[in-house]
């Protein structure tokens, strides 16, 4: 018997003890933004984890990981008994000088997840995997040209554009193949864009087809994006449609 109560008197500390470890309840990247990377400049985002503890927590180490091997890391003091906010910075290209510079590869493109060490006031601690996740995605581009104008009413207008997208492996935009993008109007006194037509870029990523011209309006392509890169608008081209 007193065998089984030295045993029940261990499981009950046991119990005791994590119940009293920092519990993280969770991770919020960037706002809950997708993060998009171009080739040039940097990108600063924030990394907010949440929790509570009996003595407040005050300290987080915080790592992304990536696909293909994507790593970021830092860590950051606790502004709160609740949250742990700290900021990242992504590039296309390594940092010159840095200690720990991280350079981007298209491979690391997708879906990120978000791991944190956490620390509280009265030296407990917790390792939480997985406690969020994000996307970080390469920069895109859309022009678009509608021609010609002004038009006659009735008559056909061919529009033209191109989707690009951050190379980051050759730090250059290049064309994205093969993807749906919608041709979009609006009338010139409104404020709302209807599709019109949805096309597939080409080999080089260029677009191109023919409407008709009902209505004085604007012309413009939107690309809404892949799990991999982030949407993309031109802005309107205006057409004036004579009688």
């Amino acid at each position: 018997m007193g065998a089984v109560a030295v045993l029940l008197t261990g499981v009950g500390a046991s119990a005791d003890a994590a119940s009293n470890a920092p519990v993280v309840s969770g991770a919020t990247v960037n706002s809950g933004h997708d993060v998009i990377v171009g080739i040039t400049h940097n990108v600063v985002f924030p990394v907010t984890v949440t929790g509570s503890d009996d003595s407040g927590l005050s300290f987080a180490d915080v790592d992304l990981k990536g696909p293909h091997g994507g790593f970021y890391t830092t860590d950051t003091f606790c502004e709160t008994a609740t949250a742990c906010t700290t900021v990242f910075t992504a590039n296309a290209h390594p940092a010159p000088g840095s200690d720990d510079p991280v350079d981007l590869a298209n491979a690391n493109a997708g879906t990120w997840s978000v791991d944190a060490l956490v620390d509280a006031n009265d030296g407990d601690s917790v390792f939480a995997p997985g406690v969020g996740s994000f996307g970080l995605k390469r920069a895109a581009r859309l022009t678009v040209n509608a021609s010609p104008e002004p038009v006659a009413k009735g008559s056909r207008i061919t529009v033209t554009g191109k989707l690009a997208r951050a190379n980051w492996d050759t730090y250059r935009y290049a064309g994205y193949t093969g993807q749906a993008v919608k041709l979009q109007f609006r009338p010139k006194c409104s404020s709302t864009y209807t599709t019109v037509a949805t096309v597939k870029t080409s080999n080089t990523g260029t677009l191109r087809t023919t409407v008709k011209a009902v209505r004085d309006g604007y012309w413009r392509w939107n690309f809404a994006g892949t799990t991999t890169t982030g949407p993309a608008k031109a802005a309107g081209d205006y057409v004036d449609v004579r009688p």
